[in-house]
């Protein structure tokens, strides 16, 4: 099933060059992030990173609608991304709230029974926390939009998706692993290639040089040539990486939805043949 729907985004994004417009921004905006990082540190970046996140998520929620949509323009995205906006940034607030309430909830437990909190324990157990809770609630953005749900009900729905078809989603999460490692292994070739003789040096370093090596002695040596050509591979790899993300993972939401349906009150509603959700 997740092949076939792989196979869709692909086509849409051949049929449809308008939903490229994310990728681009978020290109930009982390190649932008790059730059700044190496001109001005991590005090301007690190606000940046929150601004640029923010700015992207209207993007990312408008291509939704778009897709969902089967049609539109420029404006059109930007305004499904205004009104949906909410709806999707929302549920993230809660998410990464919720997982921190659980670590600060164990660390206060370890805490009383004695335990010394271990970075290494606390890493652990926020990652233990943490992919569970992804998963469950991939889909919450695309059921908001997909299916006008709010906040709670679209968590809710993103659960129900996810138990219902958990062999299915487990494929897609499968595949988009294979796309997203293959893509930044590519990329990563051609970073090398094109910084070889910047690079080369460390072919030659011994054990202990290499585990003293840091980042921001491999910033240095690759010099403001090497800072812009990275900045580029990182462009390209948002560039390719959120329009497919975001079409694969909206034409498998549509095929999910069809054979699961929502347990809401007194709203109902069906898919057309464009997969465009409608509430009666």
């Amino acid at each position: 099933m997740a092949i076939a729907e792989l196979k869709e985004a692909l086509i849409l994004l051949k049929r449809m060059p308008l939903l490229w417009i994310p990728g681009i921004i978020g290109g930009f905006l982390a190649a932008a992030l790059w730059v700044i990082f190496n001109l001005s540190g991590t005090f301007f970046a690190s606000r940046l990173l929150v601004i640029s996140g923010l700015v992207l998520l209207i993007f990312t929620t408008g291509m939704l609608v778009i897709i969902r949509n089967d049609e539109g323009d420029i404006r059109a995205m930007l305004a499904g991304g205004i009104r949906y906006y909410f709806r999707v940034l929302l549920p993230q607030l809660i998410i990464i709230f919720g997982v921190m309430v659980i670590v600060i909830l164990a660390m206060i437990s370890f805490g009383l029974i004695g335990v010394t909190s271990d970075i290494s324990i606390l890493t652990a157990l926020s990652i233990g926390f943490m992919i569970p809770t992804v998963i469950l609630t991939f889909f919450y953005d695309t059921a908001a939009v997909f299916e006008d749900l709010r906040v709670f009900e679209s968590l809710r729905r993103s659960i129900h998706l996810v138990f219902t078809h958990i062999k299915d989603v487990v494929a897609f999460l499968f595949i988009s692993a294979v796309i997203f490692f293959g893509i930044i292994f590519s990329l990563m070739i051609i970073w090398e290639a094109l910084l070889f003789d910047k690079l080369e040096p460390i072919s030659q370093y011994n054990e202990t040089q290499l585990q003293a090596f840091t980042p921001d002695q491999l910033i240095a040596m690759i010099g403001p040539s090497g800072m812009w050509i990275t900045a580029i591979i990182i462009f390209a790899g948002l560039f390719l990486l959120i329009p497919l993300f975001y079409s694969y993972k909206a034409c498998f939401f549509k095929k999910l939805a069809h054979g699961v349906v929502i347990n809401q009150q007194p709203i109902t509603g069906e898919y057309d043949s464009k997969g465009r959700y409608y509430k009666y």
